[in-house]
């Protein structure tokens, strides 16, 4: 649910500046929710790799090699992240970022299931990890929306 503050909160805060200041290409809203998306990606990247260790425990047990492949889900997130802003690229990481959603489900899951807490400090509140669930699928649709 953090992560969907930052994008309801950056994409707003984008399409005010572009009524305020009148800046045409921030006063569309599907664009605003496009800078949304990369900058949360971006930022979640940047966590990923400056606090690898503190995300490990949500695959460890059931996946090989956790610290590398949380690096790489950070790498990734940066990545294609960015590459939302960049117009001939941007379908392409739109769709990576959708199956990287995809691939991070799982560990989602595990954390609900064994009632581990949230990354990020966040509750571990059973009703907290399992509506973390619901919130998936609206990522998914928020990234597919901003390039149709």
């Amino acid at each position: 649910m953090a992560f969907l503050s930052g994008l309801l909160t950056i994409g707003l805060l984008s399409l005010l500046t572009g009524y305020l200041f009148n800046i045409p290409w921030l006063k569309h809203l599907q664009h605003d929710a496009l800078i949304a998306a990369a900058v949360m990606f971006i930022l979640i990247g940047i966590m990923h790799l400056a606090t690898p260790r503190k995300l490990t425990y949500m695959i460890e047990g059931w996946l090989p090699y956790a610290l590398q492949l949380v690096l790489i889900s950070g790498v990734l997130e940066i990545i294609l992240g960015a590459g939302l802003l960049i117009p001939a690229v941007r379908v392409y990481a739109a769709w990576g970022l959708i199956i990287l959603l995809m691939a991070m489900f799982p560990a989602n899951i595990y954390v609900a299931v064994h009632e581990l807490p949230a990354p990020g400090g966040l509750p571990a509140k059973p009703w907290y990890t399992w509506s973390r669930l619901a919130f998936q699928p609206v990522y998914i649709l928020w990234v597919w929306w901003c390039i149709r």
